[in-house]
């Protein structure tokens, strides 16, 4: 099945050329180009839903975090990856709590960021390697200044080990790493990953994500 992307990239070098490592990717076709946030809002009320939306940070205009909640608000299927040169802290989680199911740096090669985007279309929330510690460091400064994070898990119900699949998904961990991570099978992975679903009443990766972050839950 072909793999439905928008590009949203102000600059017009690094645009052509993530158009041309995805047009010469299989599997993979660009169906729209934005240079700004604007056009990509402006295109959201025609467009039919894209697969996966490649989200610069700053852009002229409407920015790429506004963005990124936009296209869930309208299309939470959408899957949405920012691509940025930014790794503070509070950019990175504000990316997250709008929705974004990946954030990678710009200078991620190519061929890692194709491997990227197919662990997010097989529900995975690839991050970066600076930013994963970055989102780390954040969990544990949380963690030290608020209490211990799982009592609000416990409230929610969730259990040992949809909590330890919760933490892996915050970690950035795809369904394969996570079963390998935690010794149990894909299968069972999907099956704690929909009790997480459905006890945080979430319906993707990125909004449990954000929960988690935004509620201290792992």
């Amino acid at each position: 099945m072909t793999t439905r992307v928008a590009v949203v990239e102000d600059d017009a070098r690094y645009r052509g050329s993530l158009e041309t490592l995805l047009r010469h990717t299989d599997g993979f076709e660009v169906v729209g180009v934005y240079p700004t946030g604007e056009a990509i809002v402006q295109a959201l009320e025609d467009a039919p839903a894209w697969d996966l939306v490649l989200m610069d940070v700053e852009l002229p205009g409407i920015d790429g975090i506004e963005c990124t909640r936009r296209i869930k608000a309208r299309h939470p299927g959408s899957r949405v990856v920012v691509l940025t040169v930014f790794e503070e802290s509070a950019t990175i989680l504000e990316a997250i709590c709008a929705g974004a199911d990946g954030y990678l740096v710009k200078r991620t090669a190519p061929a890692r960021l194709v491997l990227a985007l197919r662990e997010v279309l097989d529900g995975g929330s690839p991050l970066s390697a600076g930013v994963a510690g970055t989102v780390l460091a954040l969990l544990r400064q949380e963690a030290a200044g608020k209490g211990p994070w799982r009592e609000g898990a416990t409230r929610l119900g969730l259990t040992a080990r949809e909590q330890d699949v919760l933490r892996c998904l915050v970690e950035g961990m795809p369904y394969k790493t996570v079963a390998g991570h935690l010794g149990i099978s894909l299968d069972t992975v999907r099956s704690h990953v929909r009790g997480v679903y459905a006890k945080l009443q979430v319906h993707s990766v990125a909004e449990a994500v954000s929960r988690a972050i935004r509620e201290r839950l792992v």
